[in-house]
């Protein structure tokens, strides 16, 4: 279960051992077969609809009015020109307020590197006597598409490169031009790619559940605002917005509850209400994470001690799950059962404010700095909603989508896992498969390596275990 905290760079020969690759999409559009397109209506509606809505709602969602924010550079950054820190987050600022763009995605700011090492972990990984495919899940600016494309044909076998297929899913159609035009910059990537404006949670989209080796990226995006200091901290992707679902409990012994968003009598007063656990998509993560676990360890004595000592002293508990999370990889591993996986994430963040444990950073930008909100019930389309990634629950959503944690509650399975995965911060994956000499400043400092402290990468390919 802790293999990602294991597994060091030393130890990628054991998790790159030539397995096939498979196919899988991309989450892009909203989540409409899950998620609600009202914030709130006549009646109440879960905490991740409410999520999915303040987000995504077509008119109002805070990235369908941002759909055009998304920046391209013209040219690449020269590291090795800039002095150092001070330097780089000089040129960040400048380029920013010559665009007026809310966000470049480090993809664009490290180009073509970023990328490129993510080529370089996708070609170790494939099996490449087969089609490579190749699956994005909301594509930004297509410049990662065009990165691992160049990459793949100026360094892998011509026919690796002449007989790939790379998709991108992406809910923005303003976002999806810029990609076809990104990609279209090297005239021979076209008749390999194409954009999908399709939800990938929604299991009608995907038809047949293909076999085909192939590869899923999930990649991040970094959102700039005023305070540029603010910028080191926030590395954000497609994981952190991927609604959530909240549970309460009011003390150390109750059970946990589900929270619903709610109308008050004055219309436009949000508020909680809370219900014992009934959906289906809550248990299921509650089930993952195993939070009752310690009270069925735990004997009559001691539950009864604390049931006195929560009455005295009660503690309140919020819990946020990454129920959007578990939807999409249970998709993905139903229609994709081969597919490898690459995503990035932050792993913690900092000066939140709502409570709870995984709560979200709430954030919104108005004229020229940003402000939190204390409540995610004060986001109405005009702030960013992101939740940080703990990646031993992202490892343990993928066994369990992969169908092998459900396997060990029958004692007579011995069906080992069936995926390897692998967990490396961000510096630790491109020494390993990037140039980050590329990205090294005059005096040393590489912002790619040393910025991104709270960021990692996950990986996770099939293995070919049976019973």
């Amino acid at each position: 279960m802790m293999l990602c905290r294991a597994l060091r760079p030393k130890n990628l020969p054991l998790l790159f051992h030539k397995p096939k690759v498979n196919p899988c999409e991309l989450w892009g559009a909203p989540f409409g077969s899950l998620f609600s397109t009202h914030i709130v209506g006549d009646k109440p509606i879960l905490v991740r609809d409410f999520i999915h809505s303040a987000l995504y709602d077509p008119k109002h969602g805070y990235f369908s009015q941002r759909s055009k924010s998304v920046g391209v550079l013209p040219r690449a950054i020269k590291f090795n020109q800039l002095e150092g820190r001070k330097g780089y987050m000089q040129y960040l600022d400048k380029i920013y307020k010559e665009s007026e763009v809310s966000w470049f995605t480090p993809v664009e700011i490290f180009k073509p590197w970023y990328a490129h090492g993510i080529a370089e972990a996708i070609m170790r990984t494939a099996n490449l006597s087969v089609p490579l495919k190749i699956y994005e899940i909301g594509g930004g600016s297509g410049t990662c598409a065009k990165g691992i494309m160049d990459y793949i044909m100026l360094n892998a076998p011509p026919r690796v490169y002449n007989n790939m297929t790379y998709i991108s899913v992406e809910v923005s159609p303003s976002l999806a031009e810029i990609q076809r035009e990104t990609v279209g910059e090297v005239r021979s990537h076209l008749s390999k790619f194409r954009v999908e404006c399709r939800d990938a949670t929604d299991r009608s989209g995907w038809g047949d559940a293909e076999q085909q080796p192939c590869w899923v990226i999930m990649l991040e995006r970094i959102n700039l605002w005023s305070d540029i200091v603010r910028f080191v901290s926030l590395y954000l992707q497609v994981l952190d917005n991927l609604p959530h679902d909240l549970i309460y409990s009011e003390n150390q012994v109750s059970p946990w509850m589900e929270v619903w968003v709610e109308k008050q009598q004055d219309r436009e007063t949000l508020s909680e209400l809370y219900k014992p656990l009934q959906d289906s998509l809550i248990k299921r993560c509650v089930e993952i994470i195993n939070l009752d676990k310690k009270h069925d360890s735990q004997s009559s004595a001691i539950l009864k001690a604390k049931s006195v000592w929560s009455k005295v002293f009660p503690k309140p508990q919020r819990c946020w799950l990454p129920t959007g999370c578990l939807k999409l990889l249970e998709v993905l591993h139903d229609v994709l059962p081969k597919m490898s996986l690459i995503a990035s994430d932050f792993s913690y963040l900092p000066d939140v404010r709502i409570l709870g444990e995984r709560a979200p950073l709430v954030s919104t930008k108005k004229d020229g700095s940003s402000s939190d909100y204390s409540s995610y019930l004060d986001a109405r389309g005009d702030a960013d909603i992101f939740f940080p990634t703990e990646f031993w629950l992202l490892e343990r959503i993928d066994h369990y989508c992969s169908g092998w944690l459900k396997l060990q509650k029958d004692l007579s399975s011995k069906e080992g896992k069936k995926r390897r995965t692998i967990t490396l911060d961000t510096s630790s994956f491109m020494d390993e498969f990037g140039l980050p000499s590329k990205t090294r400043t005059k005096d040393g400092y590489n912002p790619l390596l040393d910025d991104f402290k709270n960021t990692k990468f996950y990986l996770s390919v099939p293995t070919h275990n049976t019973v």
